[in-house]
């Protein structure tokens, strides 16, 4: 007997479970049960699974019976003449979606001559077995699988446009591309998605080659002039929020210009800071800001403030609570004055930052290639060809032959043609314009069929004395930009518990030394700089010489007071870390004695 599960439930058994599956099957194609149901026999578990849930990914196949598929030329011809639509073809049992659990139980076939016997079901395009993101990418039978799929992740990550009301909302976090273009290379997915509304990308053109060691690991060179005319050029926004809160007591939160001359404590010591606000204590639209600005005044009751630094200081009437930007440079784009449900003041503060492309910015092809720019070259000092074409980008050579991005190489073949014959090249997969055509259509254009042309040395002007790939590729930004990751720090706040460093760029946090990082600086001999990068929490701790316990000195009698040994105890002030000294306290807790012993050197 074979167990039936239902929606991951046991609802009872069968004995023949191939023929009960069938039967289902049978009942769905002839809309006796739900269309929404799949059901998968698993013949090492021997179990039967009958799926209806929401959520699972489901997608349509045309269904083949004794090797011919049940759409036929007559169904081909209403769909065309309007007297079928697609839900027509469902409710017929022409077409059924199947979910991950029922394909485990079919065989598909991607075109209509390869079908036989065995085959179960009928691509309806061939480009079905990919999703609308790997849809995107053009000559994806040609690459390796693990770069279609990193493709598709990277396509979700491109800049553009990505609502044409993007003034109008306050969104989190976002980019806005200034000279989006639609890509020479394209597939059929591009039409139906609408592309050419949202574009994330530009054809650039590119050549492969090495250049002074700049394009090494992935890195790509651009060329400087390019990116001083507009390319990849972005506009970054980020919102900032503050609401007026009431509480109780009559105390309640003030949006104004915090004054130390009012009792009001200020969080940050720079004038500066302040400077941009009015005199309802909200900055105006347009004004330039710097890291730290204040954007909004608050001023709010002591009790309701916590940290370290409120922690120490003193209680007052009001204090300071304002709202800064955080490390950007840029301007204010919007303020909006609203209420909230409740009736309370609610502040909406835009801030708009120009991204020029800058070292360390991500960019990618459609194909996988990811990289950040080692280099930005002038013009002057770029490779051109004999018809004075400078590359846009260079890319290096070694990222090709491991990953297997062949679809790449065609693809900038195909943006060649593309671009010198003023059309868009069709690069859908299994159904994309043959390289072989491409090639020919580029020898007529006046160019070498394999794409490769001379090209001389900027700053020598020589000719380099081997033909390089050079062509046209659609690349895009990434939202994963320098500006946004870089970090650093001197001097910080520390955790108020173990005295060291808070974690994380947000909270202007330490920079972690390793193990690894450790062991080159012993190894490098670099005993002071090691001695310093641990010295974050560095303490110097009165410890009794007799017992080894922690102790005190007390400054009024000038003596050292141990907790085991009383007054007059023997107390030499030992070095260690904080962190070490907590470890000792937690010990304590516990009821273990941990003694510290001591030795002088000679």
């Amino acid at each position: 007997m074979t167990e039936v599960c239902f929606n991951g439930v046991i609802v009872g058994t069968v004995k023949n479970a191939e023929e009960f599956s069938n039967n289902l099957k049978k009942l769905r194609r002839n809309n006796q049960l739900t269309n929404k149901l799949n059901v998968h026999y698993d013949k090492k578990a021997d179990s039967l699974q009958v799926l209806t849930e929401a959520g699972r990914a489901r997608r349509p196949l045309i269904i083949v019976e004794n090797g011919k598929s049940k759409l036929n030329d007559e169904l081909i011809e209403k769909l065309k003449s309007r007297a079928l639509k697609w839900n027509d073809l469902v409710k017929l049992g022409v077409i059924e979606y199947l979910d991950a659990e029922e394909e485990e139980d079919s065989y598909i076939a991607l075109n209509e001559k390869d079908l036989n016997e065995k085959h179960t079901h009928l691509e309806i395009i061939n480009a079905g077995i990919l999703g609308s993101q790997a849809g995107l990418a053009p000559f994806s039978n040609h690459n390796s699988t693990g770069r279609v799929m990193l493709a598709a992740k990277m396509i979700t990550q491109g800049l553009g446009i990505y609502t044409t009301n993007f003034n109008l909302r306050i969104d989190s976090d976002v980019s806005i591309m200034h000279y989006p273009q639609k890509p020479v290379v394209d597939t059929m997915i591009y039409k139906n998605v609408k592309y050419d509304s949202h574009p994330i990308g530009q054809n650039v053109v590119i050549a492969i080659m090495t250049n002074e060691g700049y394009n090494m690991d992935d890195a790509i060179v651009l060329n400087k002039d390019s990116v001083g005319l507009g390319l990849f050029r972005s506009t970054f926004f980020k919102p900032y929020i503050c609401e007026e809160l009431r509480y109780s007591g009559e105390k309640d939160e003030i949006t104004r210009l915090p004054d130390p001359d009012k009792g009001v404590s200020r969080l940050r010591g720079m004038e500066e800071d302040y400077a941009k606000l009015e005199d309802d204590g909200i900055i105006y639209p347009e004004a330039k800001i710097h890291p730290n600005s204040v954007l909004v005044g608050k001023v709010s009751p002591p009790r309701f403030l916590m940290g370290t630094e409120e922690f120490r200081m003193e209680m007052r009437e009001k204090n300071d609570s304002s709202i800064a930007c955080e490390r950007e440079d840029g301007k204010v784009d919007s303020v909006i004055l609203t209420e909230t449900e409740d009736g309370n003041k609610f502040v909406n503060i835009r801030i708009r930052q120009a991204r020029i492309p800058e070292i360390g910015d991500k960019f990618a092809t459609r194909h996988g290639q990811k990289g950040v720019i080692g280099m930005l070259v002038p013009k002057k000092d770029m490779p051109f060809t004999s018809t004075g074409v400078y590359p846009d980008i260079i890319f290096s050579p070694h990222s090709i032959p491991s990953r297997m991005t062949v679809g790449q190489l065609i693809e900038i073949i195909g943006g060649k043609v593309g671009a010198l014959g003023g059309r868009n090249v069709d690069g859908t997969i299994f159904s994309s314009e043959s390289e072989k055509d491409l090639r020919t259509q580029l020898h007529e254009l006046g160019f070498r069929e394999n794409g490769s042309e001379t090209l001389y040395d900027g700053k020598t002007g020589r000719m380099l004395n081997v033909r390089i790939f050079i062509g046209n590729v659609y690349y895009m930004r990434l939202k994963y930009m320098v500006s946004n990751k870089y970090h650093m720090r001197t001097r910080g706040p520390v955790q108020l518990l173990t005295r060291q460093p808070t974690e994380g760029r947000s909270k202007d946090g330490g920079l972690r030394l390793g193990e690894m990082e450790k062991d080159v600086l012993v190894a490098h001999g670099a005993a002071l700089l090691l001695k310093e990068r641990f010295d974050s929490d560095k303490e110097i701790m009165p410890v009794c010489s007799k017992c080894g316990m922690i102790s005190y000195i007390n400054y009024y009698r000038n003596k050292g007071v141990c907790s085991i040994c009383g007054e007059d105890a023997p107390v030499t002030f030992i070095e260690m870390s904080y962190a070490f000294k907590l470890l000792l306290d937690e010990l304590k807790s516990l009821c273990i004695y941990p003694k510290l012993n001591i030795k002088y050197k000679d």
